[in-house]
Order: C-alpha cells, then structure tokens, then sequence
C-alpha cells in the first residue's frame, strides 16, 4: 500500500511511479511479468485521480485534438501490452537505458533544440498533428509494453516537436498516462494472471489512488520552475537506475 501511494504521487508530480510499484512486488516474490501487469493495474486509477484534480489545467499538445491524442494512445496502449503477454519481458533491457538517456535529454534542451531548428529554417518549427499522432502511438505502445519512463518520453516528445514547456505539458502528461494504462488495463484483467494475488493488488491500487490525488493537488501548487526540475531530476535519476540495472 505504501509503495502504491509513493508511485501515485511519483506519477502525478514527475514520473516514475512504476520505478517503485514493479521492484516492490518482485521483491514480494511476483515474476516480473506478472508484477508488471499487477503495477499497470494498480496505478491507473491513481492517475484519473490525479488527472481529475488537474483537470483545469489541461493544456492541447499543439493543434492535436485532445480525443484523438487520447484514443491514439488508448490505442498504442493496448498494442504495447499484447506485446508483454507474448514476448519475453527481457526484450528491451538493453535498448531501455539508452532510449531514456536520449529522452532525457531531449526533455532537458528539446525546447531549445526546438527554437534552434526554428532558426535555421527560417520558420517555426513543429510537427504536424499527424506526426504528433504517429509519435504518440509509439510512445504509448511502450507504455503498455514496459510502462517505466512513458511520461517522460511523452513530454520529450512534445517539447522537441511543439516547444511545449514541460511544466504546462505535465498535467495532460498525466491524463494520457491514464489512457495508456487503460487499455493495458483491460487486456491484462483478463489474460495476466494479476487476479491471482487480489489482496497484492487492491492494496497497492487503494494506495496509488490516495497518492495520486495527493500528488495531484501537489502538482498544481509547485512553481512551473520547480516542476520543471522536478521532472528533470525525475527523468535523470530514472536514466541513470536503468544503466546501473543494466
């Protein structure tokens, strides 16, 4: 329960949430595949809270349709957790440490990577909806395959191509968050053998609603600066576990 309330809020201020939730049901002696389905169940009703809580400061990705952006990554989700159910779940040990340090530092100079290519076009530069689109999906299929880091790799995403501050993109962060792991969700109720510890799961999900909520309203009252930093310093230690992991 403790762990659940930890990656609730984890998820809503900066990420993370299964860096904690998926080593503590291993270490209650769950198989990581199994831990991996029981984590993404358990969270996701953590992240609606935390999304309602934010609800108000929903910012749009660029021009993208806020529906279609969540359908896409409904969609990515789903697709992502068929992979976990019939691919060994060690299939990207070792490209994960690498596609976190590079989304790490897009999440840290994006915007100015942004602002860089601007020039040197001599137009603004952003990806068109259907990039966002097709980005996305991609991003979401991760989610549903591996779940750890999705948030940061979104808001790498969004800031390289839309010069969207991380701060203000981090509330919608968490609400696509939420739609990723829905559809994991759904697929994993029925095909993962996560209903076998139920007492495991309802703990760790009662905890992560409570610490969703609470990081929700955290969220909303950490300056944008600090927000940022908090995101940072998220993404950086998360890079720097996975290589150690690794």
């Amino acid at each position: 329960m403790l762990a659940g309330v930890a990656a609730g809020a984890l998820n809503a201020v900066g990420g993370g949430g299964t860096f904690v939730a998926l080593p503590a049901l291993v270490a209650f002696g769950l198989s990581p595949v199994t831990a991996n389905a029981v984590s993404r169940i358990a969270l996701v009703p953590g992240a609606v809270a935390s999304t309602w809580v934010l609800r108000n400061e929903l910012t749009r990705v660029g021009t993208t349709s806020t529906k279609v952006l969540t359908a896409v990554s409904v969609a990515g989700g789903g697709a992502g957790a068929a992979l976990l159910l019939v691919l060994p779940a060690s299939s990207f040990d070792v490209a994960v440490p690498w596609l976190l340090a590079f989304a790490t530092l897009v999440l840290a100079f994006g915007r100015r990577l942004s602002g860089a290519l601007s020039a040197a076009l001599g137009r603004s530069f952003s990806m068109s909806p259907r990039a966002v689109l097709i980005g996305q999906f991609f991003v979401a299929a991760y989610g549903g395959y591996f779940g750890g880091a999705v948030g940061i790799l979104m808001l790498a995403l969004w800031s390289t191509g839309l010069g969207l501050d991380p701060a203000a993109g981090n509330p919608m962060r968490v609400a696509q968050l939420a739609a990723i792991f829905l559809s994991a969700t759904v697929l994993f109720l029925f095909a993962s053998d996560a209903l076998r510890v139920p007492l495991m799961l309802a703990a760790m999900l009662a905890g992560a609603v409570a610490g969703g909520f609470a990081g929700g309203h955290l969220a909303r009252r950490l300056p944008a600066a600090l927000l940022r930093a908090v995101l940072l310093t998220t993404a950086v230690t998360t890079t720097v576990l996975y290589f150690l992991r690794g």
